[in-house]
């Protein structure tokens, strides 16, 4: 297994900061990879550069989204349930019994039924760490406001009047926290929409986290790339085939490029297996048979381990074939 792939799950277990990697993509040195962690962030752009006359890709590593919400009433429930919906590992803080059970029967990953400020202590949180308060009292906000702030998180939104947010953040201010970091604190919690139940609730704040999320991606050049559990867990299973020759049996496919209205966004990924399944997708149709045939040949085959495929579906390609999109795609592949 190539040692890029020991390091990235190294960092993916024990990392608190970004993580970024780089392929050089032409030249004697194609293929190459290296891992980058909490770099400068001006380097911080998923984008193709040169260096040393080489092409190179360099991209954001995004983890899992964890989503944790501390509180388990009315409004939890529908946000658990779109949070799952939207791929996110929600985890929900709850001291009482009855309503950490409501939790677990809508859906969420880890329920902690234990005072806030404990079960907060267990949650080390990083750059993909979505944090909700939705609490039944501005002293279980305080308690929990204060200890996120201290951790590294992408979000933290607090529901609440104007009235209980002004003194929760009055009190924090008196122990020390800046009015800077308050501020930036997303309060009242969600989109505007005129959301009164529940429900339309829960999409309110759900909405606004997937528009933080894609702002900060946007700002860092373009969509996070990143590799999903299943495959992770597809890369770091079984290396060699049934007779042990060494030869691996997967090939990693990246969008490293795109023009048009390709369907998937840079950084996108897909594994190809030995059989032609797959784990993920860079956007189904022609494009995806096409990179699909071409990986069964570099595994099959004696073909280089690392190559880049261009895909053009214009719009009377993309027409016949029944796509509502078309364009160009240069998708990345490697034997992993």
């Amino acid at each position: 297994m190539n040692p890029f792939y020991l390091k990235l799950k190294n960092a993916l277990e024990h990392s608190e900061g970004d993580i970024w990697a780089e392929t050089v993509l032409t030249g004697e040195h194609a293929g190459d990879k290296r891992l980058l962690v909490n770099t400068d962030k001006s380097k911080k752009k998923c984008c193709e550069s040169v260096r040393d006359n080489d092409r190179v890709f360099r991209e954001r590593i995004g983890r899992t989204p964890k989503l944790i919400i501390c509180g388990a009433g009315h409004v939890s429930m529908p946000i658990i349930r779109i949070g799952k919906m939207l791929g996110f590992a929600v985890t929900v803080i709850e001291d009482r019994p009855k309503f950490a059970d409501n939790a677990r029967a809508a859906g969420a990953d880890q329920v902690f039924c234990v005072p806030f400020r404990e079960g907060l202590a267990d949650i080390p949180g990083d750059s993909d760490s979505w944090f909700v308060i939705v609490t039944r009292g501005h002293r279980y906000d305080t308690e929990c406001l204060e200890a996120i702030l201290q951790k590294r998180y992408a979000y933290v939104g607090m529901m609440g009047s104007r009235r209980r947010v002004a003194i929760v953040k009055n009190q924090l201010e008196e122990k020390g926290v800046s009015r800077e970091v308050l501020d930036a604190v997303h309060t009242p919690i969600g989109l505007k929409i005129g959301a009164e139940t529940p429900e339309e609730i829960a999409v309110s704040v759900m909405a606004e986290i997937i528009q933080v999320k894609n702002v900060r991606s946007e700002e860092s050049g373009g969509r996070a790339g990143g590799y999903s559990d299943e495959i992770l867990s597809c890369i770091f299973g079984t290396e060699t085939d049934e007779k042990n020759t060494g030869v691996p049996k997967k090939v990693l496919a990246t969008i490293i490029s795109r023009k048009g209205s390709a369907p998937r966004s840079v950084g996108t990924k897909m594994l190809i297996l030995e059989d032609g399944t797959t784990v993920d997708t860079i956007g189904g149709g022609c494009i995806e048979s096409e990179i699909i045939q071409k990986a069964l040949v570099m595994m099959r085959t004696d073909t280089p381990d690392f190559q880049i495929c261009t895909v053009d579906m214009t719009a009377d390609q993309a027409e016949d074939e029944g796509m509502v999109c078309g364009g160009v795609v240069e998708i990345m592949l490697e034997r992993v």
